[in-house]
């Protein structure tokens, strides 16, 4: 959003400068009105100096009342536009949001599509693998290491790691670019991993085939169809999916764009509003001040002077509120803009922290990665050290015993293996627990951190708000009122924004739900198209079956032709028996009799018969409405089962025919007849049909825009009429067949009669019955139409009630739009109101300092007033000294009235500069308080810097995305440039002025097109801004123009009168002449004619003045039109402006206003100078008045010279006004020129901008094109790239498939050679791995260069020869073999043949070095090649490589293809508005460029006025002088001023039919540009109709999408139903089939047995069948139809039989394809929630573990506990025997001490004496007394004395002595002593081990090692152990101290051991006790022996 922000700013400056000029520009307005006032005081010549005060005050009010009004208009403008600038900020802001989230869906689509088809593919690979694995394993040679586990692993860990970081959606509109980014890296990512594992599954799938066993390829190869059946499908979903997600892009922009446009078609109208209300109130403030001026008395001027003070006062009111409000707002602005910046800070704080859980949380997963990794590296060691084993057991069942010795040290050599590997694992699972342990601190600390974030915001939000409320409390002792409004306005725009938030939100979901039921419908639409498809497909299938039918029937009409002729075989032996008939005759009269009455029946069963036609086609009449409904289909197989019925029963009947058809042939042929009416009635109803279907397609083609929706039904109507006509057709055979069959009933009947009366009375009850059926069979069909005509009705009423739903629908829809629209709008009034508060707060200060400015500025105009007033005041005095006494009194008048003006003026300055004083005391306050916001602004600006750094990090995403649109603004450039230079060229052509002026400007224009260079190009780029501000200021100055031109037309009216004036003096001249040249008649008479010709001529003229005049109404009312219109076109402007702001940075316009204001300035003292000038003229007349009437008074001549001065006074009066208006004129025509001149160089500029652009627009359509064809390049060299690594991959498979067999076959050969020979054996051991790495790497360098498939055809060709070669030396072995075999069967034999054999083998041997050696060679050949192969592999992998990249830069370029497009068409439609814009600056500059002729045509004019008039007033002076001298020299003076009118009439003449030529072109132009105009708004409207046209089509569409959906789905059920009833029909066709043809075979017997009985009675039938011959003719033809009517329907059921089984087929077709779908989609979900299960199980399982863990933590905290009580009780019980055995001596130690000595020898008993005194605390002599009495006496004595004193002493238990203790005996008493010590504080038990050592490590060392013990057991030198413990230690824990209280420490000797002690301050035990870190007991002991 920083460009909207500089745009805002720059905006605002430009806007603040206009409002300067403005306002500059209205207090030079207000000076001119104060002159047109001050002129008004001069008129008022008798009024009073107080009139004139009131006067000058009111004229001050009023300039101050402009000023403040100026400042309104400039503030609500700046309001207004910031209000659009936020509307349109807005609209950006949500277009891209939408565009955002819009892109954000998509694209976690794709990650989840992406993500299941990487699943789906992981699958693939790892069931590839563990195939591959399975057959590996299962072959003999060694397995090949799959060539991209590690990849395929990485890529799973990697996925698994990515995954969980994965993007969680988003909440509103917080998403950042970064997100999306992100997540097209994701889908970037993805997509080359899917890449990847397709590869992967090449790759397996070659390794598959190549080692697989043929039986086992079937299965593989259905798996392998199965997945590439689902990635197709996947990917066809994919392609859907995109496409709606498209489709819903174009209908959100759609409606977004709708909205806009509404948006600001709205703010237009109000702005309109707007405006002209203050033009109303203009007007009423103009009609009040004009109202006030006009006041003529000094009362009514003091009422309307303290109206205005009131009115002043109020408006001052007002301000001072209006500053309240701003300060007011700019106090809440700070606040706002406070909290704003603590809240940035924060969400970037919680981003950072954020980013930073996001980095750790990457690294923990890159860890666990590395750790996975490493564990499949450890899998993989294992895998490769069980094939080893393998391989090692093989070589184990070869060899001998020095095999065994290998494999045991190979197995020794495994088991450290295995043992690191073991210990790798366990610290891999340390590493995991550890860094799960740092996971959950990390979320801890994260957890810590957002409650201190929290933390930190409240306390923020505390700080700000203590703060803001002390600058409130400030505040609100001023504004405490206003508090109060701004606190509601401010609860307002909360509840407003709340609602806003509320339906944005509810929109977002109405139109997602609008979406929704778009896809859904969309859907059904295509569901229903597959289903009409369908049923068309079927249909034609139908059509052709029925064509093959009528084939069939055909051949059956043939083969019924050819049984015809046998039958007339037959009748020609049936003649043979007529005489037999003869004898008959007369039974046939008696059955002709009969028959006779078997006619009457008949015929009344005919009646019958007609009667129920009659109903029949009835019926048919009502079935062919029902099949317009499309319901009478089930009707229709009701029908048909009937037929079936009926043919059942005619069948039975033929048979009876072919018996009778010899007598009823004549019956038989009126049949036919009847046949054949039958025949006609139905080839007419065919022909209504026609008709009637012609009618139905003329009222479809007259309907088909109003019933969209019914076209499809009227289609499948169409079909089904189609079908009822072809069964009509068959009903009517049938009925003519029924009516036959109907007949020969009766003929058998009568037959019947003849012969038994009993049969024929059956016939005729089985008649009626069959009648009465029929009658049955109507009246259910009359049932089931009516159910179908109310099926057909509920129908249509569920059809309306659902469009009926729709409209409510969309009803609703269109309020809740509105409503959301209207709420917008409240919305977006609150946010303008509060931003024109903020603007207006802002630019508050600006508007102060400018006032103060103005006032400067006006006080200089009052300056530069009063010097002008001087100036008059001079000339005036010196007008004064020349005329005579006459014209004094009046200038003394005027001179008195300029000097009060002067002393009202300098009273005004005093006031004025007083008010300027208090202006800059106030503004030196505001300053202060300006500095003070200054000193918080910069701390909020560093504060915003700090924002600004973050954002800009943001921003540098924006930029890659703005990359894209530079590319948009170069075309726009090229086009600017292209367009700017067809303008050039366009206005070269249009001659704005006369010749030299024409001449001056093309030579300019062309001094410009060569003088700019590139740079100056640029800058004209970037300056586009400001020409358009500088055309709108010159819009406004034409505005100014046309009303000046008003104010001529004012003048213009003045003219006339004038002009009238001018003809009666002309006339009084003319008479003057007359009086003067009474003596010369003739000249006079020529002047008088030369009078009345200039006379007429000026009649003329002013004729042609009043036609321009009127013209000029004319153009003004047009010129009024086109501004119009240019205010329309402005907004486009605006638009341009934003563009161009893209293009250039914003530069200050101020030069352009700066030369603005110095225009008005001039202009302003130009009309003062001519004001001054028109005083100085009247003035003078007044003076000439004078001297004419004082020489008039002087000369006597009373009436003539009073006439004369009249006429003179007159015509000097015409002069000056004439001279006024040619100087206003001047100065008007130099301005347009000026504004003529800046337009054409602006045009120019624009011209050439547009040609840059137009070229740019070229070069980036050449680049498009260029890019199109290096795409189309791009596929085809990787289209031929992918068939070359087919090629290459099915290569690799032959050489791998060689490769094995090769590696197979060398194993063979090393086998067998190792079972042949030991020896070689041992000097050729198996090649390991490391030597093929070898040679790998001493591969020549020139074969890894060669292309791949030259390196497959060498390879393939060296394999071959290694093969031969393989296959010789095999032969070879074989033979040395069998050699041996003999060898060793023969070395039982003699020594002889030993020794021979010796050489023998020798000899093989060599050979078998050879061999060897040869083998080696292969085998090294063999290594290379396999080089080769890994070369050739690792070519083919960056191939592939470079394929992927290639995939991913054709998809990158297609969606750059897809970007250039929609660029291409976003250039297109800029190209179009700007050609637009381009037409309507033509019409514009060409209604200036008239508007400038015209001006200058009428400068022109009055230039030739002011001529004539100055040079009649030159001759009037010249006149006046000479008739002083003498009335000679005028007549001459007259003559010579007639010539020289007479020439400038001429060139005058001329001049007006050049301007009367000019104007007939430029009227010419003007109407064209109208057409132009009319044309384009037609335009206009027939877009504005399509647009309405092509909504309304889309909602008919939608409308008719959703009835379509609901048709099909009622026609499905139809149609399933359908299809049951015709598998119900099926069953029962196949059963009649059945019983038709046992039938048929019953009829075949009886017509043998017939024919039997015929030959019998042939010889009495001969004549009676020679008269039926005929008869029997006509018979067989029956026959014959009969016959194909009965194969028709047989070969029609067939053919619907056959449509219905495919149906059915297809649709089986089409479920087992939906099963195989859902079942692998079943299969998909179920490894996904074997997976989830699996992890559920995990984490149940670590939990439980955590659980157990907690519990077992929580018991050992219990243990602890108790321990720990019991320590303190110990504790507590040491303590009181220290303090109780102070001063006693522990048993055992003395036993001890007495056993000690005893046992030693005697030499060492005295160290044992020293000891024990040591022990007791005796003195040194003491001990050496003790020492020497023993020596004397030895121990009885003190020993009895011991014993004596000790046999109070308990019987203490003997301390347990070592087994060695015995041996020692002769060793020192210090080691038996530390041996002693050793046994008896060795622990009988180890101390508890704590659970807790397991879990946690503790801090100090445990128990078994304590360091201090283990340094001092070293210094002593006495060697232990490191499990054993110190023999100082006791056998419980070390928890106790058994260091005096007072010291805790144990520092120094003070705070020492027990032992360290005196024995009366320690235990007098040796009991065992720990030992301190300083005294160990080697230490102890040293002191003991020192002592």
């Amino acid at each position: 959003m920083s460009w909207l922000g500089g745009l805002s700013s720059g905006l605002g400056q430009s806007l603040g400068q206009v409002g300067g000029s403005l306002s500059s520009f209205t207090g030079q307005i207000s000076n001119f009105t104060k002159d047109i006032l001050l002129e008004g005081t001069e008129e008022v010549g008798d009024a009073a100096t107080e009139l004139q005060v009131s006067n000058s005050k009111l004229v001050e009010l009023e300039a101050s009342f402009a000023a403040q009004k100026s400042e309104y208009e400039r503030l609500r403008r700046i309001n207004a536009e910031l209000e659009e600038k936020l509307e349109a900020a807005e609209i950006q802001v949500k277009q891209q949001s939408l565009d955002y989230r819009t892109l954000l869906q998509q694209k976690e689509v794709e990650i989840s599509h992406l993500k299941a088809r990487q699943n789906t593919l992981q699958e693939e690979v790892q069931k590839l693998r563990s195939s591959s694995q399975d057959i590996t394993s299962s072959t003999s040679g060694p397995a090949v290491l799959p060539v991209t586990t590690g990849a395929t692993t990485t890529s799973s860990s990697s996925y698994l790691s990515r995954a969980s970081s994965s993007h969680h959606g988003f909440h509103g509109d917080e998403v950042d670019l970064s997100d999306v980014l992100w997540s097209q890296q994701e889908i970037n990512r993805l997509s080359s991993e899917v890449h990847r594992l397709e590869a992967d599954v090449a790759h397996w799938r070659r390794v598959a085939q190549a080692s697989k066993v043929p039986g086992a390829e079937n299965g593989d190869q259905g798996e392998i169809l199965k997945l590439q059946r689902a990635i197709k499908e996947l990917r066809e979903a994919m392609g859907r999916e995109v496409d709606e997600h498209q489709h819903e892009l174009a209908a959100l922009q759609d409606a977004h764009r709708q909205k806009l446009s509404d948006i600001t078609k709205r703010h237009r109208e109000e702005l309109a509003e707007y405006e002209e209300r203050i033009e109303e109130l203009e007007e009423q403030i103009q009609s009040g001040g004009a109202a006030a001026v006009a006041a003529p008395s000094a009362p009514q001027g003091s009422s309307r002077l303290e109206e205005l003070q009131a009115t002043i006062h109020s408006l001052r009111e007002e301000a001072g509120l209006h500053k309240a409000k701003h300060d007011e707002l700019m106090a809440s602005l700070e606040e706002a803009g406070c909290l704003r910046a603590a809240l940035e800070r924060e969400k970037e704080e919680a981003k950072a922290e954020n980013a930073e859980l996001l980095q750790n949380y990457s690294r923990l997963q890159s860890s666990v990665s590395e750790l996975q990794t490493r564990v499949q590296e450890q899998e993989g060691k294992a895998m490769f050290k069980a094939q080893q084993d393998n391989e090692i057991q093989a070589l184990r069942k070869a060899l001998a015993a020095a095999e065994k010795e290998m494999s045991r040290l190979k197995s020794s050599d495994a088991e450290p293996k295995a043992e690191v590997e073991h210990a790798d694992i366990l610290e891999l699972n340390t590493i995991i627990g550890t860094l799960r342990q740092e996971k959950e601190d990390v979320e801890k600390e994260k957890l810590a951190l957002v409650e201190k974030l929290k933390l930190t915001e409240e306390r923020e939000h505390l700080a700000q708000t203590e703060d803001l409320q002390q600058e409130v409390s400030d505040l609100k002792t001023q504004l405490d009122q206003r508090e109060q409004a701004l606190k509601q306005a401010h609860l307002d725009m909360d509840t407003l924004t709340a609602e806003l938030e509320e339906l944005d939100r509810q929109n977002q979901e109405a139109t997602q739900h609008l979406i929704t039921l778009k896809d859904q419908l969309a859907a059904q639409k295509s569901q229903a198209e597959a289903e009409v498809t369908r049923l068309k497909s079927e249909l034609s299938d139908s059509h052709n079956q029925k064509e093959a039918l009528h084939q069939e029937l055909e051949a059956q009409k043939q083969k019924l032709s050819q049984s015809a002729f046998t039958l007339n075989d037959l009748h020609m032996g049936k003649q043979q028996l007529e005489s037999t008939v003869k004898e008959l005759r007369d039974k046939l009269s008696k059955s002709q009799e009969l028959g006779k009455e078997a006619r009457l029946e008949a015929s009344d069963l005919k009646k019958l018969l007609q009667e129920k036609e009659s109903r029949l086609s009835a019926v048919h009449e009502e079935l062919s409405h029902a099949g317009e409904q499309g319901t009478e289909v089930a009707s229709q197989r009701k029908l048909l089962e009937e037929k079936d019925k009926e043919i059942q029963d005619l069948r039975k009947e033929v048979a009876e025919l072919k018996v009778s058809y010899e007598k009823r042939s004549s019956e038989d042929f009126d049949l036919k007849i009847e046949h054949r009416k039958l025949k006609e009635e139905s080839v007419q109803a065919l022909e209504k049909v026609e008709n009637l279907d012609r009618q139905l397609r003329d009222s479809q083609a007259s309907l088909s825009r109003v019933v969209l929706e019914k076209d499809t039904r009227i289609e499948a109507l169409k079909l089904e009429k189609s079908q009822l006509e072809g069964e009509l057709d068959q009903l009517e055979k049938r009925l003519s067949e029924q009516a036959k069959q109907y007949q020969g009933t009766i003929e058998d009947l009568t037959r019947a009669r003849s012969m038994d009366a009993s049969a024929l009375q059956m016939e005729h009850e089985r008649a009626v019955k069959l009648n009465q059926e029929k009658d049955l069979m109507i009246a259910e069909l009359k049932r089931e139409i009516e159910q179908m005509a109310s099926d057909h009705r509920d129908t249509s009423e569920m059809l309306d009630i659902t469009v009926a739903g729709q409209k409510q629908l969309t009803e609703l829809l269109q309020e809740k739009d509105a409503f959301a629209a209207s709420l917008k709008a409240q919305a977006a009034d609150a946010q303008r109101e509060l931003e024109a508060s903020i603007s207006q707060a802002k630019q508050e200060s600006d508007a102060l300092r400018k006032s103060a400015e103005e006032k400067d500025k006006q006080l200089g105009a009052m300056k530069e007033e009063n010097s002008h007033l001087k100036e008059e005041i001079d000339r005036l005095r010196d007008q004064q000294s020349r005329p005579q006494l006459m014209s004094e009194p009046r200038t003394l008048d005027i001179i008195t009235e300029l000097e009060t003006e002067v002393a009202q003026l300098k009273a005004a300055r005093d006031k004025l500069q007083e008010e300027a004083g208090a202006l800059r005391k106030s503004s030196e306050e505001q300053r202060e308080s300006l500095l003070q916001c200054q000193h918080s602004l910069q701390m909020q600006q560093s504060e915003l810097e700090q924002a600004r750094s973050r954002h800009e990090q943001s921003t540098l995403n924006y930029e890659r995305l703005i990359g894209a649109k530079d590319e948009e603004i170069s075309r726009l450039e090229s086009e600017l440039e292209s367009l700017s230079m067809q303008r050039q060229s366009q206005l070269q052509t249009v001659d704005i002025l006369q010749e030299d002026k024409t001449h001056s400007l093309g030579g300019e224009n062309g001094n410009e097109k060569h003088d700019l260079s590139k740079v100056e190009i640029e800058r004209l780029v970037k300056g586009i801004k400001e020409k358009e501000t500088e055309i709108i200021q010159l819009n406004e100055k034409n505005l100014s123009l046309t009303k000046q031109l008003d104010q001529l037309v004012v003048s213009r009216d003045e003219l006339g009168k004038l002009s009238q004036m001018v003809l009666q003096k002309d006339l009084e001249i003319q008479a003057l002449h007359a009086r003067v040249s009474g003596g010369h008649g003739q000249e006079v008479l020529l002047l008088q004619q030369q009078i009345q010709a200039y006379a007429v001529e000026r009649e003329q003229v002013l004729a042609v003045l009043n036609e321009k005049t009127r013209e000029n109404s004319q153009l003004r009312s047009e010129y009024h039109r086109i501004m119009d219109i240019v205010a329309a076109k402005e907004a486009a402007l605006l638009k341009l402006q934003q563009e161009n702001q893209r293009l250039s940075t914003m530069s200050d316009p101020s030069g352009s206003q700066e030369m603005f204001r110095e225009t008005i300035q001039n202009l302003s003292r130009i009309i003062r100078e001519k004001d001054i000038e028109i005083d100085a003229l009247t003035q003078k007349c007044q003076t000439l008045v004078t001297v004419l009437q004082s020489s008039s008074v002087d000369s006597g001549n009373g009436g003539q010279g009073g006439v004369s001065s009249n006429q003179f006074e007159e015509l000097l009066q015409e002069r000056d006004t004439l001279k006024q208006q040619v100087k206003k004129m001047d100065e008007w025509k130099q301005q347009v020129i000026t504004t003529v001149k800046n337009m054409q160089h602006e045009s120019a500029q624009l011209q050439e901008e547009l040609l840059k652009l137009q070229g740019q627009v070229s070069a980036d359509s050449d680049c498009s094109s260029k890019l199109s064809v290096d795409y189309a390049r791009l596929i085809h060299s990787y289209e031929q790239k992918e068939r070359r690594l087919g090629s290459l991959s099915q290569e690799l498979a032959h050489v791998q498939q060689t490769i094995s067999q090769l590696s197979s076959t060398k194993d063979v050969l090393l086998g067998k050679l190792d079972t042949f020979t030991q020896a070689p054996e041992v000097s050729t051991p198996s090649i390991p791995v490391a030597e093929h790495f070898q040679v790998s790497q001493l591969a020549p360098p020139g074969l890894q260069g060669a292309a791949p498939p030259i390196q497959g055809e060498s390879l393939r060709q060296e394999l071959e020869a290694l093969q031969r070669a393989l296959a010789e030396k095999e032969s070879m072995i074989r033979t040395l073999q069998e050699n041996n075999h003999r060898l060793s069967n023969s070395a039982s034999l003699s020594e002889s043949e030993q020794r021979g054999h010796v050489e023998e083998l020798r000899q093989a041997r060599e050979r078998i070095d050879t061999l060897q050696r040869s083998l080696r060679e292969k085998d090294l050949l063999i290594k290379t090649k396999g080089d080769q192969l890994s070369q050739v592999s690792e070519n083919l992998r960056n191939r592939e490589n470079d394929n992927e990249v290639l995939k991913q830069a054709v998809t990158n370029l297609k969606e750059r293809a897809l970007i250039l497009e929609l660029d291409v068409k976003k250039l297109k439609e800029e190209n179009e508005s700007v050609a637009v814009k381009s037409r309507e600056k033509e019409t514009e500059f060409r209604a200036l460029q008239e508007t400038n002729m015209q001006v200058s045509l009428l400068l022109r004019e009055r230039e030739f006025e002011w001529k004539a008039v100055s040079e009649k007033a030159a001759a009037m002076e010249k006149l006046l002088k000479d008739r002083e001298q003498g009335k000679s020299g005028e007549l001459n003076q007259l003559l010579n001023e007639v010539r020289s009118m007479q020439e400038k009439a001429i060139a005058f003449q001329q001049e007006r039919d050049q301007v009367m030529l000019a104007l007939k072109q430029k009227q010419m132009e003007t109407s064209a540009l109208q057409s132009e105009l009319q044309h384009t708004k037609d335009k206009e409207q027939r877009q504005k109709l399509e647009l309405e046209r092509l909504r309304n089509h889309l909602l008919e569409i939608e409308d008719s999408y959703t009835r379509e959906a609901l048709a099909a789905e009622d026609r499905e059920s139809e149609l399933r139903r359908r299809v049951a009833l015709l598998e119900e029909k099926l069953a029962s066709s196949c059963n009649a089939v059945e019983s038709a043809s046992q039938q048929a075979s019953l009829q075949v017997e009886s017509l043998q047995e017939q024919l039997n009985g015929v030959v019998r009675q042939r010889d009495e039938a001969f004549l009676q069948l020679h008269a039926a011959q005929e008869q029997t003719n006509q018979y067989a033809v029956s026959l014959s139809n009969l016959q194909m009517v009965l194969e028709q329907f047989q070969q029609e059921e067939k053919a619907m039989y056959s449509a219905e089984l495919e149906k059915h087929k297809k649709e089986k077709e089409e479920w087992r394809r939906k099963a195989e779908v859902l079942e692998d989609r079943a299969s998909a979900l179920q490894l996904n929630l074997d997976e989830a299960n699996a992890a559920l199980e995990s984490a149940s399982r670590l939990t439980d573990q955590l659980d157990l863990k907690e519990e077992q933590i929580e018991e050992l905290k219990k243990q602890v506990e108790v321990r720990q009580e019991m320590l303190d009780d110990t504790q507590q019980k040491l303590t009181n025997l220290l303090n109780s055995t102070e001063g006693k001596v522990d048993k055992v130690l003395m036993k001890n001490l007495f056993l000690g000595y005893f046992h030693t020898p005697r030499n060492k008993r005295s160290e044992v004496l020293r000891l024990m005194g040591n022990v007791l605390g005796l003195e040194q002599d003491e001990v050496e007394k003790i020492l020497d009495d023993e020596g004397k006496k030895g121990m009885t004595g003190w020993v009895s004395g011991w014993l004596g004193s000790s046999r109070a002493v308990q019987s203490v238990p003997n301390t347990p002595q070592r087994p060695t203790h015995a041996q020692n005996l002769n060793g020192s008493f210090s080691e038996m002593f530390v041996r002693f010590l050793e046994v008896e504080s060795s622990p009988a038990a180890p101390a508890p081990k704590l659970p807790v050592y397991d879990i946690k490590p503790l801090s100090a060392p445990p128990s078994g090692r304590s360091t201090a013990a283990t340094n001092a057991a070293g210094t002593a030198g006495i060697i232990k152990r490191s499990g054993e413990s110190n023999p100082f230690l006791a056998p419980r824990s070390a928890a106790i101290p058994l260091l005096t209280p007072g010291a805790p420490g144990g520092g120094g000797p003070a705070s020492g051991h027990l032992l360290m002690k005196p024995i009366s301050d320690a235990l007098p035990t040796f009991t065992p006790m720990p030992v301190s870190a300083e005294a160990s007991a080697g230490a102890v002991l040293k002191d003991l022996l020192k002592q």
